[in-house]
């Protein structure tokens, strides 16, 4: 059964390696490996399964992958693929952990990167293209698009504009009385196990950390690491913008409080400056951006000897995705039952057109954000360039002619050229 998935797996490796631009940009490169090119899935579920995971805590570029394993093989395929997915930018972060005590430089910008993020708004603009022909198609339809994609350039940076677009985008579409779902299909088998294994964690890992720290257990550190990044991965909504701030209150501001401070509490701890430079790498290298889970895990315990900094870059990633795997695991089934009742088939059409505004604003805000600079600084070459980038990607996107993987690799050769 799993030698029939290689060609599958193989192409879940390439994409880790070669997907960069945070979870708008993997879905543009998910369009185009695994539907255009494979035909794992259609690009309507692949529209529906990124606007389902928008609607979850955790990493949604992940839950989404996963779906995509999930739906040609099963919870083993899933597993596996998530497996294959985290564990490239895992490793390289896990790494970067030790390196940071070694190489200074490390916290220089690579410029190696430097058109990676104008490559990653083509492939945004590339999916936002191909699902739009989808996804809009009458006047409701494309008034959520728009109203998405001018909130989304106003507030993309603030944790709850995706799910809440996504909602009011599903209200929208119920207050016509056309389209009615299919009643043939049966209903899909919800395994409890996943939602009472969350809770049970999230409650247990809570308690046993407060008590380790108050009764200062010999092991008390690796707790404390998994509540926390268990807690990140089970309460975060918006992606690798919202966590870092969490992780940086958590690691780097609590413990200089006057209250951590006064009770002479040996918390888990980073300097602003390594969790500066962490957070500036993870987004420069391909895969999730949530991988900074294990980067943070091996830095709160290089104290503790080369061992335990090992184990804690492993806890730190295990506890980080965990949470994403159980809910999405969950709540899909029950999704795809829900999707029986005429409100949830209904607010499909609204929950699809605000995905299309989301990656629209998405795109609009990353060209604003990476481009205006240059031209506030006369820089216009620089921006010119860019531009060049986002557009060429595209076009050779749309062409279907070069491989994904060949185009990231064209623009790391760029970088290092120029």
């Amino acid at each position: 059964m799993l030698i029939r998935h290689i060609p599958f797996l193989r192409a879940v490796l390439l994409h880790s390696i070669t997907a960069f631009g945070g979870p708008q940009g993997h879905m543009g490169m998910m369009m185009k490996i695994f539907v255009h090119q494979r035909k794992d899935v259609t690009e309507t579920e692949l529209i529906e399964y990124n606007g389902f995971c928008q609607l979850l805590p955790g990493a949604s570029s992940t839950q989404t992958l996963t779906l995509i394993g999930y739906k040609r093989g099963g919870l083993g395929l899933a597993l596996i693929t998530l497996l294959i997915w985290i564990l490239p930018a895992c490793i390289l972060m896990a790494a970067l952990s030790f390196l940071l005590n070694y190489y200074a430089n490390l916290q220089q910008k690579v410029l190696v990167f430097q058109y990676i993020q104008p490559m990653a708004i083509g492939f945004i603009a590339y999916s936002t293209i191909r699902i739009f022909n989808i996804s809009v198609h009458n006047t409701i339809t494309r008034v959520i698009m728009i109203l998405s994609t001018v909130v989304t350039v106003w507030a993309f940076k603030t944790p709850w504009v995706f799910p809440a677009l996504i909602i009011i985008g599903g209200i929208a579409t119920n207050f016509s009385e056309k389209r009615f779902p299919k009643k043939d299909t049966p209903n899909k088998k919800i395994n409890w196990n996943n939602m009472f294994i969350f809770l049970a964690l999230f409650g247990i890992a809570g308690y046993l950390s407060e008590t380790a720290t108050r009764n200062n257990w010999h092991n008390r550190k690796t707790i404390n690491l998994f509540e926390n990044n268990y807690r990140f991965g089970s309460l975060v909504f918006g992606g690798g913008d919202v966590l870092m701030p969490l992780m940086y209150e958590q690691y780097v501001t609590r413990p200089l409080s006057k209250r951590v401070q006064e009770n002479k509490r040996d918390v888990l701890k980073m300097n602003r400056q390594e969790f500066l430079t962490g957070s500036g790498i993870v987004r420069a290298i391909p895969g999730p951006v949530f991988s900074i889970g294990a980067f943070t895990g091996g830095m709160v315990m290089r104290d503790q000897g080369f061992t335990l900094q090992i184990w804690g870059s492993i806890i730190g990633a295990v506890a980080i995705f965990l949470p994403s795997i159980l809910l999405v695991l969950f709540f899909f089934p029950l999704w795809q039952n829900l999707k029986k009742y005429v409100i949830i088939f209904r607010s499909l059409e609204g929950i699809n057109a605000a995905v299309v505004g989301i990656m629209a604003g998405a795109s609009l805000f990353l060209l604003k954000d990476g481009i205006y600079p240059p031209f506030k600084n006369a820089n216009y070459t620089n921006a010119l360039l860019d531009i060049l980038v986002v557009i060429t990607t595209c076009l050779l996107l749309r062409s279907n002619k070069i491989p994904a993987p060949f185009i990231v690799l064209g623009c790391l050769i760029l970088g290092f050229l120029i």
